[in-house]
């Protein structure tokens, strides 16, 4: 993280949940968590964020939703799915309108587990997302400066 040259910017989505997740990402912004301290901004605008934060599952309604916004995000970028809904489905599984996990949709770059996510797993997961858009970063640097050359 010493190497992260600008506040990194998450865009949250809640895809088809009981919305256990959504209140413990929530608490992530508050003063006894404090999220913040890393630098992270919680923005609307998918064409300003970094990191793409899904919690819930994937319903045929949400879709199309979950892929343009994930569109709209400049590279690089991270999802990170939070919760078993997430990851999975989860105990909405086998309902009728649910396709699954995020990553039927839309590749994921970290899963954070559990029903409902603690707020420390939820900042855990978005500090190795922080890792993984540096190296992503790096990554494109090196690409583009090989294309320029």
């Amino acid at each position: 993280m010493a190497n992260i040259t600008k506040s990194p910017w998450i865009i949250h989505y809640d895809g088809s949940s009981c919305n256990g997740c959504d209140i413990e990402v929530l608490a992530c912004l508050t003063p006894l968590y404090d999220i913040e301290r890393f630098g992270i901004i919680n923005t609307g605008n998918p064409k300003h964020a970094d990191i793409f934060l899904i919690t819930g599952g994937i319903n045929y309604q949400n879709v199309d939703i979950v892929k343009n916004t994930y569109e709209q995000m400049v590279d690089p970028k991270v999802v990170v799915a939070v919760g078993i809904c997430a990851t999975s489905g989860g105990v909405f599984r086998e309902c009728y309108n649910i396709m699954g996990g995020v990553n039927e949709v839309i590749p994921v770059d970290v899963y954070v587990p559990g029903c409902a996510v603690r707020p420390e797993a939820i900042i855990d997961g978005v500090v190795q997302a922080l890792g993984i858009l540096e190296e992503k970063r790096a990554q494109l640097e090196k690409e583009q400066g090989g294309a320029k050359k």
